[in-house]
Parts: C-alpha cells; sequence; structure tokens
C-alpha cells in the first residue's frame, strides 16, 4: 500500500504557530482549508466591510490552493460563517459571484467568530484537478 501524501501548509499567521494548526491540509489530492477570516496576511490590515472582506477571504485561500497546485475550481464543498445576519445578502451575492459555474456543496452559518472585526470567515475543501474533471449536473425536486 502507497503512503498517503501529506503537505502542511503554513502562511506565516501568528496563530498557526501558537494555536498549532495550518492553514491548509493536503492529503494527497484532497484539499482541506482552515477557517480564512478577511484579513490581509501580509499588511496585517482588515476591513471593516463585509464584501472587501469576503475578498480578502477569497485571495487567502486562493493563495493557499496555488501553493498545492490547485485552484478555487477545485472547491467541492464550502462553509461560510457570517456573524451578522444582516451581512448575509450582500456577502453571498459575492460570493456567488466568486463560485459562479463551480457549484460546490455549501453549509452558511449565522455566528459569533473568534474576533468581533471578523465580519466573515470561509472554510473550504477542495480535490485537485475537479475543475477540469467531467461533471455530470442533474436536477431533483426535493420534499
Amino acid at each position: 500500500m502507497t503512503e498517503p501524501k501529506i503537505i502542511k501548509l503554513k502562511s506565516g499567521s501568528i496563530y498557526e504557530e501558537k494555536e498549532s494548526y495550518s492553514r491548509l491540509v493536503c492529503v494527497d489530492d484532497w484539499i482541506l482549508v482552515s477557517n480564512t477570516a478577511g484579513r490581509n496576511y501580509r499588511t496585517r490590515e482588515i476591513s471593516p466591510d463585509p464584501v472587501e472582506q469576503a475578498k480578502q477571504c477569497f485571495d487567502n485561500i486562493e493563495g493557499a490552493l496555488k501553493a498545492v497546485g490547485s485552484d478555487l475550481a477545485d472547491i467541492v464543498a464550502s462553509k461560510i460563517f457570517i456573524p451578522n445576519v444582516d451581512d448575509v445578502p450582500a456577502i453571498m451575492a459575492y460570493v456567488g459571484e466568486r463560485l459562479k459555474g463551480i457549484d460546490p456543496q455549501r453549509t452558511i452559518n449565522c455566528t459569533s467568530l473568534s474576533s468581533p472585526e471578523f465580519r466573515v470567515e470561509m472554510e473550504m475543501t477542495a480535490y485537485r484537478g475537479a475543475g477540469k474533471a467531467a461533471t455530470e449536473r442533474r436536477s431533483v425536486t426535493l420534499g
């Protein structure tokens, strides 16, 4: 049996060392991206605007995915955490634009986050190559 190839990617966040976690863990072609806030990790700045934070979340996630030979098109599952229910429409409109045509599984939670300045956090699961795979799309009536 072949040993799995595991990559544990660090982005330089002080919390990755302090709290002992990785920005991303890649096991063979499965890629698990840790909960990601809308802070610019280079400048340490964070916008008070929820949509700007969502944009930065995606930029952070995209950078981590690219570091392991993947990209947003490979996302198969997403979890979006938004503390203020009033921010949901604007943030989700942006998320819909950014993931248009990718159509991952989705979970949205309105819950408090690790810092009051965070207006959105995102966690993604990707599968390397999923964006280039043949995809069958189906519709079903539920209920």
